[in-house]
């Protein structure tokens, strides 16, 4: 899409007075109160089918209490929105259904726990792993992908979260050039895929202007990160005037507009360093009109309370 396309935005791009923006935490905490188990491929296919059931019978049970603990230090620490881990119940997508119908057996469990959520007022979204190529030129790797975006939906569907992007899955574009691939596979995606997709602009791939282009084309919303721009352009600011004009673009995709989310990071040891840092010490001013913002920062709850501290207290 052409820069002057950009810059004709319809003017939400004129600034209001916006209540706080809520402040996410992304799948554990720095302290051990919110740690998951695993399994690795190799350990569970060693094991017997009587073994790999009782293995992930309380892993899962184990994760579910974990999930538990995530909401309640959102509730204590008042935070709104929270990222599961797309670890959450691994290997539930093998071929002997061993997890799958584990999941099944457990659905009321994770039923109470989305009853929680949607109690507590607390959004829950999810961020499926690097493997999700929709945009791939193989049609083993696109229909491995769907195959990870379907185990997630179930998830969320069992754990009784909406069709919609209140509840939603975010993936990157994948390989490059391969727009008109993406937006065809998007098209075709299962409803409780599609009607909770997302699509994140990167450091390498697709840009923030490119994602945008796909996301009105595919018809689903834009999840902007100003940390992924500022690497891609090569830019030394937050605040160089694109970082606004692709904030105010990806609201446009979002049917609700106090539904989008945006991500913030900050670089380890350099402003455009890719590898994420301890805390946030630099925001986009623009970000002050974000309703929802995702902090991918190692320190984790430690970084949002100083975030809050510093940034927030000065609005």
């Amino acid at each position: 899409m052409a820069a002057t396309q950009l810059n004709n935005l319809p003017q939400i791009a004129q600034l209001q007075k916006n209540a706080q923006p809520e402040l996410g935490l992304v799948c554990i905490t720095f302290d051990k109160q919110v740690r998951f188990r695993t399994m690795t491929r190799t350990r569970y296919l060693k094991l017997s089918l009587a073994e790999r059931e009782s293995s992930l019978r309380e892993i899962y049970l184990h994760n579910l209490q974990r999930l538990h603990d995530a909401l309640t230090l959102c509730q204590e620490n008042n935070l709104r929105l929270y990222r599961i881990s797309s670890a959450l119940f691994p290997l539930s997508d093998m071929e002997d259904q061993i997890g799958t119908n584990i999941l099944e057996e457990i659905s009321t469990d994770l039923g109470k726990i989305g009853e929680r959520s949607q109690a507590l007022n607390i959004r829950m979204v999810l961020h499926p792993d690097q493997y999700v190529v929709l945009s791939s030129d193989s049609p083993e790797i696109v229909q491995t992908s769907i195959k990870i975006l379907e185990r997630h939906a179930r998830t969320f569907d069992l754990l009784g979260l909406p069709r919609s992007p209140w509840s939603l899955m975010n993936i990157h574009g994948g390989k490059s050039q391969r727009s008109e691939q993406l937006v065809k596979v998007i098209s075709k995606l299962p409803e409780n895929i599609k009607n909770r997709l997302t699509l994140e602009n990167d450091e390498y791939a697709y840009s923030a202007e490119e994602i945008f282009d796909v996301c009105q084309q595919a018809q689903i919303p834009m999840v902007f990160d100003a940390h992924h721009h500022i690497c891609h352009e090569n830019l030394d600011s937050y605040d160089h005037p694109s970082v606004a004009v692709m904030f105010y673009a990806s609201r446009e995709t979002w049917t609700n507009p106090a539904w989008q989310l945006v991500h913030i990071s900050n670089g380890e040891q350099a402003f455009k360093d890719r590898k994420h840092s301890n805390l946030i010490t630099d925001m986009p001013n623009i970000y002050r009109q974000a309703p929802w913002i995702e902090v991918e920062a190692k320190q984790k709850e430690v970084a949002i309370a100083h975030l809050r501290s510093w940034w927030l207290m000065g609005q």
